[in-house]
Parts: structure tokens; sequence; C-alpha cells
């Protein structure tokens, strides 16, 4: 065989060989690896691994073969630069695309709600169900007193930082990022329009989600909440007491009572407003914009007493004299005593 039919077969084996692993290469890297009916998201914690990594693609984003990513992880190096977050795997994603978002820690972001809940607690076990903190992280920074004294909040009064809304995050963020984020919204919620209403009621922030707080406690009906919102701010100039009984279940921490009763009232708490004049220390849930807006944004009336209306529907019946409360009341009651509901 002469050298030229040597060199042309070296060649043309060189070039078939090349082909295939071209074509090798393609099937593992740039054709479609992952089959997900729909898009799906694999969430990275702090302890995965590639190995973790690699379960959950499986498990999750329904992938024909894992050889080639795995290959050019090893490669880029991915075993020691795992990233935390939340990644979306398409329907006919390939090995380069996914690892690429891996690597890069190229995730997508995240509807967090913030719901208008009653405690912080509560608060943090919902936060930390949607995103990779831990709930026991973020009590512990909303107990730092000392943080919060120097932005003006007292552990009563920190409630009011939040507002409910659903957020877009990204899921790994940390405790600080998630505070100084909940922090920004509340100062963009309290714009100088609400700011305004709040000093022209000689209230603070605070103190309007306060008062909201009761007013969403009293009621979940959207038009009425500016009429109940109306009657309390009549009581509170007149120095008359709240008398809410939203916030004597608040200092009972018992929010299943559907009757309150005189032993109830006694019950010795700042919260108990039949017992303290004026607003009590603090929230009794996170207010949502709607209640703070009803606060804002009061009805001008003369009434200052309420009662539930008899027909259970949510709604109140309203006076401006003791003698047509009382009647009211009656009404009530005898509806309650009817259902036989005592407590």
């Amino acid at each position: 065989m002469t050298k030229k039919k040597v060199l042309f077969s070296s060649l043309l084996i060189l070039a078939v060989a090349c082909v295939l692993c071209l074509g090798i290469g393609y099937q593992l890297l740039l054709a479609p690896q992952f089959h997900p009916e729909k898009k799906v998201h694999i969430y990275i914690d702090r302890d995965d691994t590639t190995d973790s990594v690699y379960h959950k693609l499986r498990q999750t984003a329904a992938p024909g073969n894992l050889t080639g990513l795995r290959w050019a992880a090893r490669l880029k190096q991915y075993p020691e630069h795992v990233k935390t977050g939340r990644y979306a795997i398409l329907p006919d994603d390939n090995a380069y695309h996914v690892l690429g978002r891996l690597l890069r820690g190229h995730q997508e972001p995240m509807n967090l709600v913030i719901g208008s809940v009653r405690t912080l607690d509560r608060l943090a076990r919902n936060v930390g169900n949607q995103l990779m903190i831990d709930s026991a992280e973020i009590m512990q920074a909303l107990r730092d007193t000392t943080r919060w004294s120097r932005q003006g909040y007292t552990p009563e009064t920190l409630p009011s930082l939040f507002i409910p809304e659903t957020y877009q995050v990204y899921w790994d963020m940390d405790t600080e990022d998630f505070l100084a984020r909940m922090t920004k919204e509340h100062d963009r919620f309290w714009n100088p329009s609400r700011r305004a209403k709040a000093d022209s009621l000689g209230m603070t922030p605070a103190e309007v989600a306060t008062l909201a707080s009761i007013v969403e406690e009293e009621t979940n009906n959207r038009q009425e909440k500016p009429m109940v919102a109306g009657l309390y701010i009549n009581r509170l100039r007149a120095g008359i007491p709240l008398q809410a009984d939203p916030t004597v279940k608040f200092a009972l921490q018992d929010f299943t009572l559907r009757r309150i009763t005189n032993a109830h009232l006694e019950f010795p708490s700042p919260y108990n407003t039949y017992l303290n004049a004026g607003l009590p220390p603090g929230p009794i849930r996170i207010p949502t914009p709607a209640g703070i807006d009803a606060v804002l944004d009061y009805t001008r009336h003369n009434y200052i007493y309420m009662c539930a209306k008899e027909d259970f529907s949510g709604t109140h019946n309203f006076a401006s004299t003791y003698a047509e409360h009382m009647q009211n009341a009656r009404k009530y009651w005898n509806a309650l005593n009817k259902r036989k509901i005592f407590k």
C-alpha cells in the first residue's frame, strides 16, 4: 500500500472518529435529554451534593440520559461549585443548557406570599415553608430586640413591618435578605400620601396598622371596613375604650371563641381593650393593605357602637346611642342562644 493510501485511510478513519465523537457529544449534550410534561423546578439546598442534584433531576425532570451532564459537570468542576437555588427544567431541555444554569446559579424567581397571620411565629413558619430559610432562623432574627429598637420597633409593633402581598424573590435568599426586602417593601407601601393621612389622624404607621388589625378581625366585608374604622376612631377621639372583642381573643390567645363572656372581659392584659383605653401595644394580626387603607380613608359618621348582625352575615349593626346598641345586642344574643353557641 502506497504512503498516499495509508495517509488517506488514516485521515478517513480520523474523520469517521471525529464524526462519531461529534455525534455522541451532540446526543449527550445538545440533544433533548429532559422530558417533563411541563416546566418543573429542582430545589438545591445548602447540603446538596452533585449526587443529590442528579437524584433530584431524575426524580423531577424525567431525564433520558445524564451521562453527558455528568461528564461535562466533572470537566467544569461543578462538584466544587454546587450553588443553591430554584432551577427551571423545561421540556426538551438539553444537558448543556441545564448544566449552564446550575453552574451560573441562574435560578428562576418565585412568588413569596406574605399572609395576614396573627403571630410572628406563624409568619416565620409560613415563610420557612416557602423558602430555603429555616423558620427558626427567622424567629431568632425577629427576637433581636436591640436590632429592631434601632429601627423604631418594639416586639409588639414589629408585626407592622410586614405588608401582606405576593413578592418575587429567589428561593435561596437568606434571613438578612428577606428582612431587608420586607423593610424595603414597608417603606415603599408607606409612601408620602399614606404617611400624610396617618399624620392627619395623629397616628404613626405602626398605630394605623394596630387599628387596622382590629378592624380586619371585626369584619371580612371590605365595604364595611371603613365604617368599622370610623367607629373606632370616634371612640379614640372621645376617650372611650375600644371594647373590641378580637383584642380579648388575642389576649387569651384563643381564636376559636365565638362568644365573649364577662369572665373573658376581665382577663388582665394590655391587649384587653375593655380594661385599657386607647390602642393595644401592637397589631393583633398583620393587617392587609386593604385594612390599612380602610383606616386611612375611614368613613365619617357618628357611630360609637356596633354589634354583629343576628343573621351571621359577618357584618354589623351600628348605633350612636347605648339604648339602640342594646337592642342590636339582644337580637344577636338571642340568635346565639338559638344556635346553642355559648362560648
